[in-house]
């Protein structure tokens, strides 16, 4: 073993160390908040593209519902800006917009955690109709993916006060 691996463990170890002297704990280790809500969240029914693709997100880093305890709410908005456009007027680059408010309820309908997410995307619009529509879809898969991520993590977050 290279005296780079042994110092790259070595601080491993003492950075784990030192969050636990503080009272943090990883997020999926004992003790830690993800346990207590994987495979029991289930998210509201979809209405839009967006939500479909926020939810499988959701069930890729919570689990499948499969003991749902708690409920999510949430409600996402999206809109095009735009960002770039020449001379004649023609816009080529928009900046796609999204927030998503949500809040997870427990078992006796009272809210666990709630807040609002946000973050931003864009795409280009120069080439054929097709490949500007099929911009506009990958950036709004991408939103959706980045709010999810964020929701995700504000969860795990307030989780570590539930009950086991």
């Amino acid at each position: 073993m290279s005296s780079h691996s042994r110092r790259a463990i070595l601080l491993g170890v003492l950075a784990t160390l030192g969050l636990a002297a503080c009272g943090l704990t990883p997020v999926y280790g004992p003790g830690g908040g993800g346990g207590k809500l994987f495979g029991k969240v289930r998210p509201r029914d979809p209405d839009t593209p967006i939500d479909f693709i926020f939810n499988r997100r959701l069930a890729e880093r919570l689990g499948p519902e499969a003991d749902a305890t708690y409920d999510l709410d949430y409600r996402i908005t999206a809109g095009a800006v735009a960002q770039a456009i020449t001379p004649d007027e023609v816009t080529t680059r928009y900046s796609l917009n999204g927030t998503a408010d949500f809040a997870l309820t427990g078992p006796d309908g009272a809210v666990v955690a709630q807040g609002r997410v946000s973050s931003f995307t864009s795409y280009s619009t120069t080439g054929t109709t097709i490949s500007t529509l099929a911009a506009e879809g990958d950036a709004r898969e991408r939103l959706a993916l980045m709010l999810a991520d964020q929701v995700v993590t504000r969860l795990l977050a307030a989780a570590s006060g539930l009950p086991d």
